[in-house]
């Protein structure tokens, strides 16, 4: 079962880097399929609600909380906050 997809690079889907501070979304797929197993292995699983926690003051790198009862607190890059797509 794969649960990375790619989309074209003229979609316009919504990733978590795109989120604002106290705003959540729950996770979509993976857009980056280089990268997809290392999320995987941070949580970052379809389905997976996230919340963004902070953002460091030069906007890089930002923390998320993931899971609903705010399971534990994950920081990433920006660039691979933008391979993690969120649902509409």
């Amino acid at each position: 079962m794969s649960t990375v997809t790619t989309f074209p690079q003229t979609a316009a889907r919504r990733s978590v880097k795109d989120l604002q501070l106290g705003e959540s979304g729950t996770i979509c797929c993976l857009q980056d399929p280089e990268m997809a197993l290392k999320l995987l292995e941070m949580g970052c699983i379809p389905g997976t609600r996230v919340r963004l926690n902070s953002r460091a003051p030069l906007g890089c790198p930002i923390t998320l909380v993931v899971g609903e009862a705010a399971d534990y607190t994950l920081s990433l890059r920006v660039s691979e906050a933008a391979t993690i797509l969120l649902k509409e």
